[in-house]
């Protein structure tokens, strides 16, 4: 665990055992407490490639299914067009590409002056 991301790992002792210093605890001790470690902790997604915990993914899974429930009860999903984009693919980077002219992923902006001058451009090339 420790070779693998020894900031996550501290993050997560220090979270759940309170523990500060991971020197003065004898290695033994140390190997049990990140054993003991909850599988959504972020040492253990870390480890096995997770990028989301398993409740998020069943969050993310039945918004999908209540998406796609209303989508077909439109005009839109009679005609099988313009189906809503699927919340989990985009949340676990499934989704690759760009649908109906978005970005796949979420922008963050550092500042409001960059979210401000993103938006004049989108604005001025829907004109």
């Amino acid at each position: 665990m420790l070779a693998t991301d020894r900031d996550a790992l501290v993050c997560d002792l220090a979270e759940t055992y309170h523990v500060l210093d991971l020197t003065a605890l004898p290695v033994p001790l140390l190997a049990t407490l990140a054993a003991g470690l909850r599988g959504d902790s972020r040492i253990r997604m870390r480890m096995e490639g997770e990028v989301i915990t398993a409740r998020e993914m069943m969050a993310a899974a039945a918004l999908d299914r209540l998406t796609t429930l209303c989508w077909m009860q439109s005009r839109d999903g009679a005609h099988g067009r313009k189906r809503p984009p699927s919340v989990l693919d985009a949340i676990s980077g499934k989704e690759s590409g760009k649908q109906n002219g978005q970005a796949a992923k979420p922008v963050a902006f550092e500042s409001p002056a960059a979210f401000h001058r993103t938006w004049a451009e989108i604005t001025t090339k829907a004109r």
